[in-house]
């Protein structure tokens, strides 16, 4: 899992779900988390999980854009119409730069033509890693729970 929190180009969207940091919007190529304010501004979690739920949709089938919203809609991941169009394709560009997804135009004989994403293997790798350090974390927090359960729960004061 080091390589990939490690990795320049793939360690915004670990940073962002697994610690809720911000990306790095400097403009500059930014390296250092602990040197780069704009690395340690917290901030809402929905950002860094919007990114991962992107990877897992696409993860399942490739996928365009306005596919994702439905889909991430659909399953009850956002609040509807929480996401604007643009927002989406900045987060999939980003993702793109960073060799997460890559895209392909898929060209229509009706309607417009559409850019349809694809995991990549370092993409892949992200979310696997991802998925085990929630799993780890998800065990912690229903230990936590258990133990409030038992000891506080129907208590006052």
């Amino acid at each position: 899992m080091k390589k990939i929190r490690d990795n320049p180009h793939t360690r915004f969207i670990y940073n962002d779900v697994m610690y809720n940091f911000a990306m790095c919007n400097s403009g500059f190529n930014c390296n250092e988390v602990q040197q780069c304010r704009h690395h340690t501004i917290r901030t809402n979690p929905e950002r860094g999980w919007t990114q991962f739920l992107f990877l897992r949709l696409i993860h399942e089938k490739p996928m365009h854009g306005y596919q994702i919203v439905g889909e991430l809609n659909t399953r009850g991941f956002l609040k509807r119409e929480s996401l604007e169009t643009g927002s989406v394709y900045t987060i999939l560009r980003r993702m793109e730069h960073h060799g997460l997804i890559t895209s392909e135009w898929e060209e229509k004989a009706e309607g417009v033509d559409r850019r349809v994403y694809t995991v990549t293997p370092i993409g892949a790798e992200v979310l696997k890693n991802g998925l085990e350090v929630m799993l780890q974390r998800k065990a912690l927090l229903d230990d936590l729970a258990s133990y409030y359960k038992q000891r506080f729960q129907g208590t006052t004061g």
